[in-house]
């Protein structure tokens, strides 16, 4: 991946309270992650020749959009247009599994029209990045 022509951004339920929004952009964090490795730098050493392990190498702004914004994009997402881009997503489904093997079962027999999504991570080339979230206001 080619860092300066590709953005990422987490579009986050601006109505979700405190804790679950916390909870949601580490879920998405953690799951982009492991999707695009390659966005996440090196180890560093501090003066002290302490180490701290390697985080992202370009920003993740958190922006902010209603419920039926949200299901708006994640509809988009599913779009040929948009199929070179990393998707991941969050949702009450998932919120509300205490063990993933419950997920999965709850998940194949859901809708993706009865999801709620709670949060979208997006990653890939920025002109179409843009195109669906450019709009949106930061989470603040």
């Amino acid at each position: 991946m080619e860092l300066q022509n590709n953005k990422c951004v987490m579009v986050m339920d601006e109505a979700l309270p405190l804790g679950i929004l916390a909870n949601t952009a580490g879920i998405l964090g953690i799951t982009l992650g492991k999707q695009v490795p390659e966005t996440v730098g090196p180890d560093v050493c501090d003066r002290s020749g302490k180490t701290h392990k390697g985080i992202i190498q370009i920003p993740v702004p958190i922006l902010k959009a209603n419920q039926e914004k949200l299901r708006a994009i994640r509809a988009q997402l599913y779009q040929p247009e948009f199929s070179g881009l990393t998707v991941v997503d969050f949702s009450d489904v998932a919120q509300g599994c205490n063990v993933y093997d419950e997920f999965i079962e709850k998940a194949a027999h859901t809708e993706e029209d009865e999801y709620t999504y709670f949060g979208i991570g997006i990653c890939g080339a920025k002109k179409l990045v843009n195109k669906l979230t450019g709009s949106l206001p930061l989470l603040r």
